[in-house]
This record gives C-alpha cells, sequence and structure tokens, in this order.
C-alpha cells in the first residue's frame, strides 16, 4: 500500500511539474503576441501619423530651377604625401578640385582667395599617408576635411561642398 501511494505522489509532483510548464509556454506565447501587436500598432500610427507630401507647384518648381549654383575651378595640385612604414619613395597624389557655391555673388568672395584654399589643402594633404585614401571611407573623410578647411579659409562666405574630379595617387 506504501508503493501505492508513493507512486500516486510522485505522479502528482510529476503533473505540478507538467503544469508550470505548459503554463510558461503560454505565458511566453502571450507575451509575444502581445509584442508583435504593440510593434504593429506602433508601425500603423508612425505611418499615419506622418504628414502627406504636398505636390510641387509649377512657381516652386521654377524658383528651385532660378537657384544657380556655381562652381569655382582650382588648378590641379601635385602634392607629396607622408610615406608609410615600408616604402622606398615619397607617393604622390595628383588632385583636381571644383568648389560647390550655391550662390554665385559668394564666388566672387572666394576666387580671390583661392590662393590661401590651395595653402591649406597642401598643408593637410602633406601629413596624409596612403592608407588615408583607401577605400570610399578615406575618400568621404578626405572630401569632409578638406570642406571644413576650406569654410575656415574663406569665412564669412559659405562653400557647399568640395567636388574631386580627379585624385590620383602613386
Amino acid at each position: 500500500m506504501a508503493k501505492k501511494a508513493n507512486k500516486d505522489d510522485e505522479a502528482a509532483e510529476g503533473g505540478a511539474e507538467a503544469a508550470p510548464k505548459s503554463g510558461k509556454k503560454k505565458l511566453v506565447m502571450i507575451g509575444g503576441a502581445a509584442a508583435l501587436v504593440a510593434v504593429l500598432g506602433g508601425g500603423w500610427f508612425f505611418f499615419m501619423k506622418t504628414k502627406p507630401v504636398e505636390e510641387v507647384t509649377a512657381e516652386q518648381a521654377a524658383a528651385a530651377a532660378k537657384k544657380l549654383i556655381t562652381f569655382v575651378e582650382m588648378k590641379d595640385m601635385m602634392i607629396g604625401i607622408s610615406a608609410g612604414p615600408q616604402q622606398d619613395r615619397q607617393p604622390i597624389v595628383k588632385i583636381k578640385v571644383a568648389l560647390e557655391i550655391a550662390d554665385p555673388k559668394t564666388a566672387d568672395q572666394v576666387k580671390p582667395l583661392l590662393p590661401r584654399v590651395e595653402d591649406a589643402f597642401q598643408v593637410f594633404m602633406r601629413e596624409l599617408r596612403p592608407s588615408d585614401l583607401d577605400g570610399s571611407a578615406g575618400m568621404y573623410r578626405l572630401k569632409e576635411e578638406l570642406l571644413r578647411r576650406v569654410n575656415v579659409t574663406v569665412y564669412p562666405a559659405k562653400v557647399d561642398a568640395v567636388l574631386f574630379k580627379e585624385l590620383l595617387l602613386q
């Protein structure tokens, strides 16, 4: 009889253990469903909350076309840059740059300052290593740094972008 009671107790304990497992599983499923509903509701709210895109009128298009962008060409520069650790000869960078300026009046202010801009470029680029120009990320960093230096040099005028027409590393 004692053996029979032990088996009943074990079965009751096993059933008690099985119930929480399925309860945890249900709780996880309900929590996942609630999270999914919350994410979908948030996405719906985001898309419904955004303002509709306004149509561009003919007047706005004409005004945008009237804004002239001016490009100021800089002369070609050949700059010797720092050699890498295992290089015998000094690498040379040939660079051809155009400056993008939104206002033609500003372009007239920038043109007399081009010798200062060239000097700023050369001073900066002399310290570069060939590894600094690797890949598109290196080119982007160079472009951003040159733009910063141009704007410091021509202040209060503002240059919108530095455009590479040619960049050759030998």
